[in-house]
């Protein structure tokens, strides 16, 4: 589909071998949690997936595209304490509040980034936020149940699917265009994203997203009637009509004795 899209270069998939068994038993070891059982099939079939696409400007191709699922050695904890940290250095679990909201039926219980929930890094997302597999209820014990929910830049959690294979079903649908995630939290995408998303519209698309609401913009201008080209006709200077050599001199003569004659009668008044 991608290849068969206009202006659509350098269409790049890696093939990467199935992940080892004991590489994924070792990892649950680390982690003290089980891997959901669509995630761990789907690294039991390729250890990771990552696939990128270009699109041609000037005839120099641009990357756009980014389909990235971290391998299992680079499932890594979101937020996880290392040895080389300072004692009074601060982490992301400082940002958890006591006064959050609890989840409901409309909006789901959000993770947190205390001992409280297991965060994984699924997708980086070419540093636009982080997808992230998340437990989130770690006490008494680890939950099996997870989420895959999305975090922004401003560390605002979003919630994306309930399992990894309805979000891998995502991530293929919206053919990995920029900031695509943020097509699930209230803000929306950038308006440079949405060009992208009207360019190469994604499988499913909710056509919604890619429209503007009449208040949202700030410049009223319409460029097509700013910049809109009018046809004038060039405006032909008319030159006096020529008179023949005795006209002209008689013409001068009679000027030059109403002048005299005007001078002569001042002189006398």
């Amino acid at each position: 589909l991608l290849e068969s899209s206009p202006g659509v270069a350098e269409v790049t998939f890696v093939e990467k071998e199935p992940a080892e068994r004991h590489a994924i038993i070792s990892w649950e070891q680390k982690n003290s949690c089980i891997l959901p059982e669509d995630l761990k099939n789907f690294y039991l079939m390729t250890d990771g997936f990552q696939m990128t696409w270009s699109v041609k400007t000037d005839d120099t191709p641009m990357p756009l595209g980014s389909m990235v699922i971290n391998s299992i050695s680079k499932l890594c904890r979101l937020g996880g304490s290392s040895m080389y940290t300072l004692p009074n250095a601060p982490c992301l679990a400082d940002l958890e509040d006591d006064t959050d909201e609890e989840g409901n039926e409309d909006k789901p219980e959000k993770p947190h980034f205390d001992s409280r929930s297991l965060i994984f890094e699924l997708d980086p997302c070419n540093g636009n936020g982080k997808v992230c597999l998340v437990y989130k209820h770690t006490k008494p014990v680890v939950s099996p149940d997870t989420e895959i929910w999305f975090l922004d830049r401003a560390l605002y959690w979003h919630f994306l699917t309930k399992t990894f294979t309805a979000y891998y079903r995502l991530l293929i649908t919206h053919l990995g265009l920029p900031q695509w995630q943020y097509a699930f939290t209230s803000y929306g995408v950038s308006p440079q994203a949405k060009q992208w998303f009207n360019m190469y519209k994604p499988i499913a698309i909710n056509t919604a997203l890619l429209s503007e609401e009449a208040d949202s913009f700030v410049n009223k201008l319409d460029p097509n009637k700013v910049f809109k080209s009018k046809n004038k006709t060039p405006v032909m200077k008319k030159k006096p009509p020529s008179q023949p050599a005795g006209a002209q001199k008689s013409h001068t003569t009679m000027t030059s004795s109403k002048t005299s004659s005007l001078v002569g009668n001042s002189s006398k008044k």
